[in-house]
This record gives C-alpha cells, sequence and structure tokens, in this order.
C-alpha cells in the first residue's frame, strides 16, 4: 500500500462517482470493502485516524464464540461466531492460531456445568471445531498451569478457541482490499455529508488530515461503520438523531511470560463484576483481562480507571502462585465497546448482546453498529446484502468466505515473520543482506530495522505511534521498551520518508504524551 498513489486515485474519482463510501478502517469497516471490492464495486474508505486505532486494535485477542454469550443463552450468536472463527483461520493462518484454555474448577457442580456446557460449545461449532473439550484431573491441571494456586482445586476443563494479532489483522484487511481494487486511506476525516434537493444522501466532504486538502466525493451510497463514534455521523445526518451507541470500557493488563508459564490460557468464569477474566500468552507476555465500565463519553485515546486495573491483578492474584502487582505490568490498554442497545435499556454493559444492527435512515445512511472481531466478515456480508436489497447497489454475490486474506505460501508457526504471510521473504532478504537492518529496535522488543524499513515502504505508516502500537505491536508489548526504541524507529521512518528533523522530534513529543495512558 502506498498513500499517495492511492490518493492519486482518489483525484482521479472525484469527477465521477465511486459505488460506495465506507466510513471507518476498524475490522467492521475494512471488512465492508473487502466484500464490497471484490464483488466488483467501486469501493473506497476514508478512517479518521489510523486503521484499528480505536477499538479494533484493544481487543482481548481471541477469535472466538463467546464462552459468556452461551452462559446468557444467544445460542444463534455464539452459532455464528463459532462458524465465522473458523472461517477466519482458515483465510489468516499467518495471523490466527489455535489456543488452548483451562478453566480451573474448584467445586464438583463446577466440573458438571462447565464441561457440559463446552461440550455443548463443541456442538455447535461442528466441523468447525478446533478441538474436543474435556475434564482433566487436578493433577494435569497443574502440569499444563505450573503457576495456578492449588488449594482446593478439582481439575480443569479444557476447551479451545482461535487467537490473532488484531491490529496485523486490520492491516492485511486494508492490503487485501487494495489489491482488489479498492482505494483505502487513513488520516482521512469526514467533516459533513453532502445531499441534494431532495435530502438524499449523495457523497461525503472529507479532508486529507496530513495535507489539510479538502475533498467532495460522491457516491451512491455512504456507509457508516464507524464504531463508537457512529452516533457522530448519525447526527450529521440528522441532528436529532437519537443515540445509538452504549459505549463500555474494557481494559487489559500486559505482563512478562513468567507470570503464567504455560502455553495454555486461563480463562476465570466468575468475576466479581460478572465478567470473565483471561490470562493469555501472546508474542511472549501474557495479556490479562477484561473489565467491564459503562461509560458516557467516548474518545480515541480511552484512559484506564486505577480500579479497573486493580480489579484484573486483584483476580488474577488469587488465582496464581505468584501474584502480579501493579510494578509488574508492562503495558495498560483501554478499548471502547460499540455496544448497540436501547438507551432507555437499564441492563448493564455485560448483559447488553454483542449481536451487531444495520439501520438505513431516510436519508440513505447505511450504518452497522455492534458486533465484534470475530463476526466481522459475516456482518460486511450482511450490510452489503442489504445495501443491494435497498436498491443502492446491483445484486451480486458475496465470495469472502473462502477468500485468503494474504497470498503466499504458509510459514512454519514458530517463525516470527510469519505474520507478514508471503512477503516475510522480501523481509528476510532485506534483513540478510545487511547487517545493520539485522539489529533489533530495541533488546526488549523482536522487531529489526529490516521490518521497520519495509513497513514504511509497504503499509502507509503515518506518525510513530502507527509504528509503535500497530504496525508493530511494540507499545502493547512493552510501554518503556518502545519509548527506549522511538529515536531509533523515528530516524528510519524519516530517511524513508523524506521528513526532516522537526517531524522527527515532534513524533516523538506526541509519543511521550500517548505512552502517559499505557502506564
Amino acid at each position: 500500500m502506498n498513500r499517495e498513489l492511492l490518493i492519486n486515485d482518489l483525484q482521479r474519482h472525484t469527477a465521477g462517482q465511486w459505488d460506495l463510501i465506507v466510513t471507518g478502517g476498524g475490522a467492521t469497516g475494512l471488512g465492508i470493502a473487502l466484500d464490497a471490492v471484490t464483488r466488483g464495486y467501486k469501493t473506497l474508505l476514508l478512517e479518521q485516524s489510523d486503521f484499528s486505532k480505536g477499538t479494533s486494535s484493544r481487543s482481548t485477542k481471541l477469535v472466538h464464540g463467546g464462552v459468556r454469550y452461551l452462559a446468557q443463552g444467544d445460542v444463534f450468536l455464539v452459532t455464528e461466531a463459532l462458524h465465522e472463527r473458523g472461517r477466519m483461520l482458515k483465510n489468516a493462518p499467518h495471523l490466527t492460531a489455535n489456543q488452548e484454555f483451562v478453566i480451573p474448577v474448584y467445586t464438583l457442580w463446577d466440573v458438571i456445568l462447565y464441561t457440559v456446557g463446552l461440550k455443548f460449545y463443541d456442538l455447535l461449532a461442528g466441523r468447525l471445531s478446533m478441538g474436543k473439550s474435556c475434564f482433566i484431573n487436578r493433577e494435569k491441571t497443574l502440569k499444563r498451569l505450573p503457576l495456578l494456586r492449588p488449594e482446593g482445586l478439582k481439575g480443569g476443563v479444557v476447551y479451545h478457541d482461535g487467537q490473532f494479532d488484531d491490529a496485523r489483522m486490520a492491516v492485511a484487511l486494508a492490503q487485501a482490499a487494495v489489491n482488489h481494487g479498492a482505494t483505502i486511506l487513513n488520516y482521512f476525516r469526514v467533516e459533513s455529508l453532502i445531499k441534494d434537493g431532495s435530502g438524499k444522501i449523495t457523497g461525503v466532504k472529507a479532508q486529507d488530515l496530513v495535507t489539510r486538502k479538502s475533498y467532495d466525493l460522491f457516491s451512491g451510497l455512504v456507509v457508516n461503520a464507524t464504531g463508537v463514534f457512529a452516533d457522530e455521523i448519525h447526527r450529521m445526518d440528522d441532528p436529532d438523531a437519537p443515540l445509538a451507541i452504549r459505549p463500555s470500557q474494557g481494559v487489559h493488563i500486559v505482563l512478562d511470560s513468567s507470570f503464567l508459564q504455560s502455553e495454555s490460557a486461563i480463562m476465570i468464569p466468575k468475576t466479581d463484576d460478572g465478567r470473565v477474566l483471561f490470562a493469555i500468552p501472546w508474542y511472549g507476555r501474557v495479556v490479562a483481562g477484561t473489565t467491564d465500565t459503562p461509560l458516557d463519553t467516548i474518545s480515541l485515546e480511552p484512559k484506564a480507571l486505577e480500579e479497573e486495573v486493580k480489579f484484573i491483578l486483584d483476580t488474577a492474584g488469587r488465582y496464581l502462585t505468584r501474584p502480579p502487582g501493579r510494578e509488574d505490568v508492562l503495558c495498560i490498554f483501554a478499548g471502547l465497546r460499540p455496544l448497540a442497545a436501547d438507551p432507555g435499556n437499564p441492563m448493564s454493559t455485560k448483559e447488553v448482546s454483542r449481536r451487531h444492527k444495520i439501520t438505513l435512515s431516510r436519508s440513505g445512511l447505511l450504518s452497522i453498529i455492534g458486533g465484534k472481531w470475530t463476526s466481522y466478515r459475516r456482518m460486511a456480508e450482511e450490510t452489503i446484502d442489504r445495501a443491494i436489497k435497498a436498491g443502492f447497489l446491483e445484486k451480486r454475490n458475496c465470495i469472502t468466505r473462502n477468500l485468503k486474506i494474504i497470498s503466499g505460501p504458509e510459514n512454519d508457526s514458530n517463525d516470527r515473520l510469519r505474520i507478514y504471510g508471503g512477503k516475510a521473504d522480501e523481509i528476510r532478504k532485506m534483513i540478510n543482506g545487511s547487517p545493520e537492518l539485522r539489529e533489533l529496535i530495541e533488546p526488549r522488543l523482536p522487531y529489526t530495522k529490516g521490518e521497520i524499513v519495509w513497513i514504511c515502504r509497504n503499509e502507509m505508516p503515518v506518525t510513530l505511534e502507527d509504528m509503535l502500537a500497530r504496525r508493530t505491536r511494540a507499545l502493547f508489548l512493552d510501554v518503556r521498551a518502545s519509548l527506549s526504541a522511538a529515536a531509533t524507529v523515528a530516524d528510519i521512518m524519516a530517511d524513508e520518508s523524506g521528513f526532516d528533523m522537526v517531524w522527527k522530534e515532534e513524533q516523538i513529543n506526541e509519543y511521550n504524551k500517548l505512552i502517559i495512558n499505557y502506564l
């Protein structure tokens, strides 16, 4: 992907018309863009910040049906998600993996409850099952989870779900859409909607936040896929539109792998706030969370509350022989769930369904709200089908069920460069061809200078944050190590993009401000 070339595509279309303009470059918007362009529609996607900057890069890193939703009786949602889980692992094998989970059980009733419940989970997955669940005794449980507190332990219930890299998946979706002919742009903010004399939407006014140039972009269909910011677009369409989003904050912490010392993940099914708690091995660290805190305000950079961090540490500490402390936290990240709910509904956010909703306004704004990462492909298919049914697009069949997200040979699961799919060999050759490019950007992080160069040339990072938070996951793996690497990475980005010392200093200063939220 090359941002300059994609902007040239945009300028060539300004006199004509797109079949659809998608606002929002998270999981939902990118999925819609890929679905649309692979059906043959002229597709434009605009993201106000970076791809997956918001909710979509701050998930629990799971591709899952949702054991919690099964407990709530939402069998349809779980079945749909389990089937999409199977497709996602098949279509993006370079970014996904089969993850074993163990639920520690301390009463005979829990042994029966979770064993039976997870057998039903297996049944719903059908032929897309990732492995059968089973009960294991106390000794086998402690062998799998050596740092689990043994007092009162009856055993464990083992099941399987998927794991992935959310931000890298978003980049892969963007790249796939571009490869099929879509124009996908980050740092392009929709300022307002364009309407004709009858009040029907005919396009958007947008601004390139890098160059500050404004554009009038025309389309027969505008899709609002902006997640927690969906109501902002709704209000552009109708200032009196009722609120459709019920935001909820979920917080995770990242710990050193020594706190788990296992390839298996822990799932705690009962916590004080009624949610489940996960402790999952991820890129040599442990991701633990999450919380559920209703919020009245939204932002691109939500901040974890200290009580949320304490809740995760305290809950994890009750189950681990080495309780983590505040000083052990390598990173804290907060994300906002774009829950679709009736504002008058008194339910707590943990009880609000994760089902998505698709709405069509009188003026023709097609919006999709709610949902979850695992179901992004199905959500996209349903959105485009709704547009076809409403007469915005001519009927064409969806082809994404078996569409590989990235081409090229599958790499060894132990090869760290597998996250780049078929492009891994390009990076490997670049690194092997230069001793300097083989150097790590920081001893505590796995990324080489060669990777940074390749990403600059191929994945449209605009800011230092883009590189350290989402193209690599340096910020999420270790905040302090990412800060140590910032100057080196900024130097490489400046050299590759022709930026001066002022740009570099500004980027480092902005990054210093950003990381406060992650500490």
